[in-house]
Order: structure tokens, then C-alpha cells, then sequence
């Protein structure tokens, strides 16, 4: 099949689903490839969580070479352990891909209550962040529909971080209180860091970024989700709005297909870009939310274990569900790419989306 050129550059097409416009081909952002993109680029996968520079120059090398959309994004997977007093270990070996708690923040009841809110300008992970988004904020190239993302963190998934995953899915069910404090204290860290972030850049060009994972139905039940995860998440968005920012981006991480009646009823901008894991079907996230733009879903694992022509009919069959879906739809992996996945893999996904991403 030949090549077909484009009309629009990768940053048009993202503007024209924002202005709800189909664009002329189905983009291509997988907005978390951290290692990846730092193994690519000849570092470590700890480079992507210590090394501001190297990640935003590695990212933007692996956007130009696959041809994807430029997301200028620093994540912490384990953020708020240090904020609130914890310790982390950055990935290393051939199995650790994100950073992992060591020690956590509060072990009791008491540390729970004893908890002081952190500096958001000066503890754990922001000011590294920070330093990213300003480097990131120089530029605005035309495969680069925001040059600033700012990391926020799932309410639920981050005060686990605090706590531990095994003691905050105890709390919420033997002591509800405890568990409400830790999220009260999360969502004013979140709040706060918002106000720093709109303090530093404005708003225009920013997008709020966040997953929740730790709340999915395989650790939480779809009541629990509705009493400590769904009211959290409603008050972070519903303040980013009202600070300005125009669009949220949620990745909806892992099995939440019992959860999103109650994340239908959460709101993420006009529209918002609700990304989902390969758990959940393009088809039932559009039903769900029909006002946003649906970003996902192509298995994580195809990407790293199969041939690069599974991979490549994986991306036309996500693609043409995709393409089928009336709000806008991106194409990426359900989840993180991979950091060790094949190049000849990743390769294999834009030629698909080159092959079958059009709009006729």
C-alpha cells in the first residue's frame, strides 16, 4: 500500500479533535513511553525519572523518528511517596521499568493524622518536574499540540503511595476515616501543584495529565470506587476547570469497565481525552464518554512479545474500531509503551497507522 501524505501536521490534528474536527488521519501518541524513549536514545530507563534534559531531548528524538504526536511528559508512578516523607528506587536491572516505593511515608494510624501538608515548589518529585516543563515550555514545534504536561497523580493511586496499596484497601474498609484523610490530604497536595503549574505557565499550551490505576476493579470493588475514588477525582478536575485549564487527560488504567458509569459522571474539559487500557473497548469507552475524545487501547503486551506483523494487524484492527468512534479517537497503547519493547514493533504500529489511519 503506498504511502498517502498528509494535510495536516501532528499538531493540526490533535487542534482539529479539540475543536471537535476529524482530522485527516488518526494520530499516533502513545503519551507514556519514559523508558522507551531513554533506552532509544542510548541511556537508562532511570533517566527518564532523574534526568530532565535527557528525557525531554529522548522523547522528542522518538517522536520525530516513529512519527508520533510530541508529548512533553516527567511521571512519577510512585508520586507523592517522597512528598509526604517516603523513600523511592529508580529502575534498574533488566526487569524494573518505574520507580518503586522502599519505604512509605506512614506505617499507622497516628502517621496518618500526624501527616503535614508538603511544599509543592520544594519536596519529592516537583522540583525535577518543574525543571522539565520549563525546558519544555522553550519550544513549541509543530508535532507539539501542548508544550507543557503537567503530572498530576490519581487521588486514589497516590494515597496509596503514601500508605501502601495493602493498607489503603484495608483502611477503606475497616477504617474509612484514615483512608478519606490521606485523600483529603492528596487532592489539596494536587490542588496546590495546579496553582503552581498555572503560577509558572498560564494555561494555554498546558494539559493536566493523571492515572489512576490503584482504584481499578481488580483492587477496589465499583462501591468502594463511588466513596473514595470517584469524589476525589471529581474535585481535581472540577478545580483544574475552574483555574482555566481547558482540557484534562485521564488514563483510565487497568479494569474499570464496572467503574465508568461513575467516571462518565466526572468531568475533563470540552472535550477532555479519556485514554483507556486494552481491559475496556473502544466501543464502551465512546458510549461512556461521548463528548471526549477516546485515546488507547492496543495491548501493552502485543507490543513487547509478538511479531512485528502481529503488532502491525493488532494497530489496523484498534485503528478501524477507532476510526468508527463519532467524538475523535487516538491511537496508543493501553497503557505505558513497553521501555524494552522492538523497535521493529513500534516501527510496525506507524506503518499501520500510515496504511489505515486516514479519513476519507
Amino acid at each position: 500500500m503506498a504511502k498517502r501524505k498528509g494535510t495536516m501536521t501532528d499538531r493540526e490534528r490533535i487542534e482539529a479533535l479539540l475543536r471537535r474536527e476529524k482530522p485527516d488521519r488518526v494520530p499516533n501518541w502513545p503519551a507514556m513511553a519514559f523508558g522507551f524513549c531513554t533506552l532509544y536514545y542510548g541511556g537508562t530507563i532511570a533517566d527518564a525519572y532523574s534526568k530532565p534534559d535527557v528525557l525531554l531531548a529522548a522523547e522528542r528524538k522518538a517522536c520525530q523518528d516513529f512519527d508520533w504526536v510530541f508529548y512533553p511528559l516527567m511521571a512519577f508512578p510512585a508520586s507523592l511517596s517522597t512528598e509526604f516523607g517516603g523513600d523511592i528506587k529508580l529502575p534498574s536491572g533488566d526487569f524494573a521499568q518505574a520507580p518503586m516505593v522502599t519505604r512509605f511515608a506512614v506505617e499507622t494510624e497516628e502517621d496518618v493524622w500526624n501527616l503535614k501538608m508538603p511544599d509543592v515548589k520544594t519536596t519529592g518529585s516537583a522540583p525535577m518536574m518543574m525543571e522539565f516543563c520549563k525546558l519544555s515550555s522553550q519550544e513549541w514545534l509543530d508535532n507539539e499540540p501542548f508544550n507543557v504536561m503537567s503530572w498530576m497523580g490519581g487521588p486514589f493511586t497516590c494515597a496509596a503511595q503514601i500508605c501502601g496499596i495493602e493498607k489503603m484497601s484495608r483502611w477503606t474498609i475497616k477504617k474509612p476515616e484514615v483512608a478519606h484523610r490521606l485523600l483529603r490530604l492528596t487532592v489539596d497536595y494536587y490542588i496546590e501543584l495546579a496553582k503552581y503549574w498555572k503560577e509558572t505557565f498560564g494555561t494555554e499550551g498546558v494539559l493536566p495529565f493523571y492515572g489512576e490505576p490503584a482504584a481499578a476493579n481488580q483492587i477496589i470493588s465499583p462501591k468502594q470506587f463511588e466513596q473514595f475514588a470517584m469524589p476525589y477525582i471529581k474535585e481535581i478536575n472540577e478545580a483544574l476547570l475552574a483555574m482555566g485549564y481547558k482540557h484534562i487527560f485521564v488514563h483510565i488504567c487497568g479494569e474499570h469497565n464496572l467503574n465508568l458509569p461513575y467516571w462518565a459522571q466526572i468531568p475533563f474539559g470540552d472535550p477532555g481525552i479519556v485514554s483507556i487500557g486494552h481491559e475496556v473497548e473502544l466501543a464502551t469507552a465512546a458510549k461512556y464518554f461521548p463528548n471526549d475524545i477516546i485515546f488507547g487501547n492496543l495491548e501493552p503486551a502485543i507490543i513487547q512479545v509478538r511479531t512485528p506483523e502481529e503488532v502491525y494487524e493488532a494497530t489496523r484492527k484498534n485503528i478501524e474500531d477507532g476510526k468508527k468512534i463519532p467524538q475523535g479517537y487516538i491511537l496508543s497503547p493501553g497503557c505505558e509503551l513497553p521501555p524494552r519493547a522492538p523497535v521493529e514493533n513500534v516501527m510496525a504500529m506507524t506503518r499501520a497507522v500510515n496504511d489505515f489511519g486516514w479519513y476519507e
